[in-house]
């Protein structure tokens, strides 16, 4: 997001802020699917999205608008924070409809938090990640936005089994229903940034010849929570190929001390 965009997003943000925080579980779960319903709309209709996003030195326009389009159709809560999201100004249309479903990702999070599950949520996230970049061809049936969205949607429910926390199959439900041309596993990598973030922490993805042991995890985690002064999470991979050391990536930023790495560095020089 452009600055503009940042500077709502966070306007919106208190203003959500205040109405979750007396939510129960059932209450987030329907700002959830309210806010998540309202981005596709708005995604769905440019010219609306655009008016509504607009620059308007009066937003109540804006804000009877889709109060009329709203009013009846979700939750009161949703209602508000929609109102509080068309009276900021964007600096792209697309911006409002992606603060909305920041915001319906956020309210499942608190849901998880709350529950005590949030750790399960972030590591159900990793897990399925991983299992998206194993399988192309699923990653790519998710997100075929061309393909009906129900379909989709089951298809996302038999791979998944069951098994996870139903934060984490909502999380992966709405991305599914949202999916606009970008790859899932990208949506999953960010969902899982989101968890580490609402739990104060940043995702280190640490990849090895072999599995770390819990030992050599918390000495790693130790050592990258004081050089970047937070806390960090670490979601290991196991990579034969990469034949020892380490390749540490936090954000954009990749660190990467593998052997194979210093290997294929000494083979440039000596083709220079």
């Amino acid at each position: 997001m452009h600055a503009a965009s940042r500077v709502s997003l966070n306007a919106v943000q208190e203003r959500f802020d205040e109405i979750v925080k007396d939510q129960d579980g059932a209450g987030l779960a329907k700002i959830a699917d309210d806010l998540g319903a309202i981005e596709r709309f708005l995604l769905n209709h440019v010219v609306l999205r655009k008016h509504l996003a607009g620059r308007s030195d009066d937003p109540e326009p804006k804000v009877a608008a889709i109060t009329s389009l709203l009013r009846g159709k979700v939750g009161d809560p949703s209602l508000e924070i929609a109102k509080a999201a068309v009276a900021q100004r964007w600096s792209v249309s697309r911006d409002l409809a992606e603060a909305l479903q920041r915001l319906a990702r956020l309210a499942t999070l608190i849901a998880a938090e709350r529950d005590g599950k949030i750790d399960d949520v972030e590591d159900e996230l990793f897990r399925f990640g991983r299992t998206l970049e194993a399988n192309p061809r699923l990653s790519t049936l998710l997100s075929d936005e061309t393909a009906p969205a129900d379909g989709r949607v089951e298809l996302l429910n038999n791979v998944l089994g069951g098994k996870t926390t139903e934060y984490t199959a909502r999380l992966l439900e709405q991305s599914v229903r949202s999916a606009r041309g970008e790859d899932l596993d990208t949506v999953v990598a960010e969902l899982a940034d989101l968890a580490a973030a609402r739990r104060g922490e940043s995702i280190a993805q640490v990849t090895a010849a072999s599995e770390l042991s819990n030992e050599q995890l918390d000495r790693l985690r130790e050592v990258l929570s004081r050089i970047y002064g937070r806390k960090i999470s670490i979601h290991q991979e196991v990579d034969p190929s990469v034949i020892g050391g380490l390749s540490i990536a936090i954000g954009d930023e990749v660190v990467d001390g593998t052997v194979a790495s210093r290997l294929a560095e000494a083979a440039h020089e000596l083709q220079r």
